[in-house]
């Protein structure tokens, strides 16, 4: 499969992987979730190419993952604000930091701690089911077809 074909396929994972799957697509969410809005600030802290920093930027917009947002218009520049579709990417990106920290981190400890502010406790991420609230387990989730798969695939494995 080719990496243009991901959005067109009928699993939400290569749909996902499609808009926000790619290195810099990533460290470019990271840093919003950092702060970070503006052009030459994602430039600096991501060393991405203007080319590469303006196509991925580009590419969010067109998702409604961030919006353009002007902050002065001689010349015109633009803040790069997440939307709610972006702020959903969140719990995604904090399991990856979690994922990195226990299997990639360094003896010193992790690089960066979230704390969270209305209890003011560190914290880490937990998956609760919707339902009861107890933790997730992958050994104890049963994938099953939902209303969006196609005749094709029901008579297939989930």
């Amino acid at each position: 499969m080719r990496w243009d074909e991901l959005p067109a396929q009928e699993c939400s994972v290569a749909r996902t992987l499609g808009v926000i799957g790619d290195r810099w697509t990533l460290v470019i969410l990271r840093e919003c979730f950092s702060r970070v809005r503006r052009f030459e600030d994602f430039r600096e802290r991501t060393g991405a190419s203007r080319r590469i920093l303006t196509e991925r930027l580009g590419k969010l917009v067109d998702h409604d993952i961030l919006v353009r947002v002007a902050y002065q218009q001689r010349p015109a520049r633009y803040e790069y604000r997440l939307t709610r579709k972006g702020l959903d990417i969140y719990p995604i990106l904090v399991t990856m930091l979690h994922w990195g920290d226990k299997y990639y981190g360094q003896d010193s400890g992790p690089p960066l701690i979230l704390r969270h502010q209305p209890c003011d406790h560190d914290f880490a991420p937990l998956m609760v089911c919707s339902q009861c609230k107890t933790p997730v387990d992958a050994r104890e989730v049963t994938p099953r077809a939902g209303p969006g798969r196609t005749v094709a695939q029901r008579s297939q494995r989930a």
